[in-house]
């Protein structure tokens, strides 16, 4: 199961960006850890996802010498553009999961309460 689909990966990636600027190993090490594992972020997914929210102007980078000594690494963070689409993007999520539980518990309900007879 792959969860990471659709908006949901932008949302992920937004989210991570929101308390503090990260550069790409941390950005994936924070999601997969934060996620419990249940997000499986690679490299492979998440550099052209931050491309895609670059050019949408949400995040903005800049390279920042290593605190290690090595070479410089390219840090991301959120524009004000950034924080407006992570807001709105929260706000879709909690409309939809809204929705689900609705349905889901209204399920459960139906399951869980015994039938009346006509």
């Amino acid at each position: 199961m792959n969860p990471l689909k659709s908006g949901t990966l932008d949302l992920a990636l937004l989210a991570a960006l929101q308390d503090q600027p990260r550069y790409g190993l941390d950005i994936l090490r924070h999601v997969n850890e934060r996620s419990g594992g249940l997000f499986d972020l690679r490299e492979g997914s998440l550099y052209p996802a931050l491309h895609r929210l670059v050019k949408a102007g949400w995040v903005d980078s800049d390279w920042q010498p290593s605190d290690r000594g090595g070479a410089p690494r390219k840090v991301y963070h959120l524009t004000s553009e950034g924080r407006a689409a992570l807001h709105a993007k929260r706000q879709e999520w909690q409309t939809l999961r809204g929705a689900l539980d609705a349905l889901l518990i209204r399920a459960l309900l139906r399951r869980a309460l015994p039938r009346r007879s006509a």
